[in-house]
């Protein structure tokens, strides 16, 4: 095993991932990702960012009706991609691709039936340098607003988007989003009962009339602060289980 990186398990190992030793690791953010999308999906999905795998190979699990794809940019994530795509014998399942998110093909526009991401969180300047190997996993290189419209231009007509990302920018990712889909509802994460969330999922899709948020009551990952997880986190990070949107 080469020193730089990791082979670590996730859904009580249904999944191997191979991680950079050093740098942004998948965690709890991409198996929450993969559990928001519905098991009964079908068509074509695409994770724009995919790194590793943290979030496609769980998602592949999950999404038995659908084929998947992965675009990453940085190399040496993609080349952790490959090995796990076979490590989890998904060649005929998931197909990665070696890309940029302010680059997408033209024949994508309109093409999948769900988009999906959880992209970097900062924007240049807004935080101390990452350390080692974080760089292009915690800050954007293309903006947030540019991101998402990608994320868009590859989804079809009434397709489903769905993003992870910090609750501090639900209103950047509401403000451009707002005009080009309907049905948007948002689950609150947070980190246990009574505490801010940390994080928001937010679903919605493609190109139908704007319509009232729906809010949800959210989700807690601990039963109480230095707790157990709670029994949903357990559910999603052991047993693969799906969100619940109402």
């Amino acid at each position: 095993m080469s020193s730089n990186y990791t082979e670590d398990t996730f859904l009580n190992g249904k999944v191997t991932v191979f991680q950079p030793a050093k740098g942004f690791r998948a965690g709890m953010d991409s198996v929450l990702l993969a559990a928001a999308l519905d098991a009964d999906m079908k068509g074509d999905a695409l994770e724009l960012g995919c790194g590793p795998g943290g979030a496609l190979f769980p998602a592949a699990i999950r999404l038995r009706n659908m084929l998947l794809a992965g675009i990453e940019k940085d190399p040496w994530a993609f080349e952790l991609a490959e090995r796990g795509l076979v490590a989890n014998q998904m060649e005929g399942l998931v197909q990665l691709i070696h890309g940029d998110a302010a680059n997408m093909p033209d024949i994508w526009q309109n093409r999948f039936d769900v988009v999906f991401s959880n992209p970097p969180y900062f924007s240049e300047g807004t935080i101390l340098a990452p350390s080692e190997g974080k760089m292009a996993a915690y800050v954007e290189s293309v903006p947030l607003k540019d991101w998402i419209n990608a994320m868009l231009f590859a989804l079809r007509p009434k397709g489903i988007f769905v993003m992870i990302h910090r609750a501090a920018e639900l209103a950047r990712i509401l403000a451009v989003i707002e005009r080009q889909v309907g049905e948007i509802a948002v689950m609150p994460v947070r980190p246990y009962p009574n505490a801010e969330a940390k994080r928001v999922i937010v679903r919605a899709r493609k190109g139908l009339r704007s319509g009232p948020m729906r809010l949800l009551s959210g989700i807690d990952l601990y039963e109480r602060k230095g707790g157990a997880q709670s029994e949903m986190a357990r559910a999603v990070t052991h047993d693969g289980a799906g969100l619940d949107w109402g």
